[in-house]
């Protein structure tokens, strides 16, 4: 294999990879209809776009921890096959409420809530499964080809969803990210990796505890989980609310969304790619820190743009940013961690990246109720990119990390 794809060289990991990929189209399709789909019902309410986005990642701050304990604990394939199953029906589930036109905002929000439920049971799992179907030599890459493919979901999942909305409504593109739960599953039955050493027997909050201290003991993994929490607070929530500078700010369609959201993945492949054949990254916590801020810069700026093409070119960099940032912190995170305790490192790691977004669209969405939402998201993004510089600034074990 090429440098560059060398983790496809590990056939469970290329089984895993390609069915995670297909299904994570369908699924940037759901969210781009679904984005729609609130905006339809509630007459442009970007406060309801926040609470939505709200319903469907607070799970994650409140379910990671638990699901990283049970990862630690049980076989990760029969729990992801549960996970998975769940999202497949739960999508089939919108698809037919909308299909009918019986559905709510409420039943959008309680559908996202469940979802994202499965998802952040999924999440740890997902990432600690990942080293036991590689090579050690081959984890950043492996890393980095997910992020590959993640990213270049959010090229075709978008673009295509803005069409299959022109053709079947909101309601195809939830029918088809159910049917592409198909390829995971099927992936998950075929894939062999080591078993797994059972793990200590001790109660839940033992091990949730056990993991915590694990985290706050070394420095650079404890700086790390602070900057994820604030850049997922302040500065993530500003992708729930493309749909609202697609269609308010920039007077743009669906498919313009579309454009939006595929420029921020082209850029984030290209940032997977650039660590793909990189390697090991070199001064990795400098690269942190200065990719960061800058993500938060563009944030600011695209907040302020009115002009369609240059909102374009900027979400390009964002993806850009925010993947170098992600992928960077993503295999210091691995390769800080022993075996036994990945699973709880991952959910912590997880709990930070994927539930604080909630709490900070649920606090975009109420500021967005007193200024301009735009305003709103630019502060928000201003006071992350201050607190990276005080991060770069103040921790030696940062500017340490190689």
């Amino acid at each position: 294999m090429p440098q560059v794809v060398r983790a496809l060289r590990n056939p469970n990991f290329r089984l895993f990879w390609s069915g995670n990929f297909l299904s994570n189209i369908g699924t940037w399709m759901q969210n781009v209809a679904q984005g729609w789909l609130v905006l339809t019902l509630t007459s442009n309410s970007a406060f309801w776009l926040g609470v939505v986005g709200f319903a469907g990642s607070i799970p994650f701050l409140c379910f990671s921890l638990f699901g990283g304990v049970v990862a630690d604990r049980v076989d990760k394939r029969k729990l992801l096959l549960f996970t998975q199953s769940a999202m497949m029906i739960l999508a089939f589930l919108l698809a037919a409420l909308a299909y009918f036109n019986v559905i709510t905002v409420w039943e959008v929000a309680l559908i996202a809530f469940l979802n994202g439920t499965a998802m952040s049971l999924n999440a740890p799992s997902y990432q600690a499964l990942v080293p036991q179907l590689v090579q050690r030599e081959d984890l950043t890459n492996a890393i980095a080809l997910n992020a590959a493919q993640y990213n270049m979901s959010r090229i075709l999942g978008p673009t295509l969803g803005g069409y299959a909305m022109a053709l079947l409504g909101v309601a195809g593109n939830f029918f088809l990210n159910g049917l592409s739960f198909l390829a995971v599953l099927f992936a998950l039955t075929r894939i062999r990796y080591p078993e797994q050493k059972p793990a200590r027997r001790e109660s839940m909050w033992a091990s949730l505890r056990g993991g915590f201290n694990y985290v706050r003991s070394r420095p650079q993994m404890f700086v790390l989980v602070g900057m994820i929490a604030v850049s997922s607070l302040l500065t993530m929530p500003f992708l729930t609310f493309i749909p609202y500078f697609a269609r308010v700010q920039l007077g743009t369609n669906a498919s313009g969304m579309g454009w939006l959201f595929g420029a921020s993945g082209a850029g984030a492949v290209l940032a997977a790619i650039t660590v793909a054949s990189l390697g090991n990254v070199r001064h990795r916590g400098w690269v942190i820190a200065c990719a960061g801020m800058g993500v938060m810069a563009i944030v600011v700026i695209f907040c302020y743009t009115y002009i369609f093409a240059l909102s374009v070119f900027l979400m390009l960099f964002e993806g850009y940013g925010m993947i170098l940032t992600i992928s960077s912190v993503n295999v210091a995170m691995q390769h800080l961690s022993s075996d036994e305790m990945r699973g709880r490192v991952m959910s912590i790691y997880g709990t930070c990246f994927l539930g604080l977004p909630p709490l900070g669209a649920l606090l975009a969405g109420e500021l967005s109720r007193h200024i301009p939402t735009s305003h709103a998201l630019a502060l928000m993004s201003g006071v992350a990119l201050l607190t990276f510089l005080g991060f770069l600034i103040f921790s030696k074990a940062l500017r340490e990390l190689d």
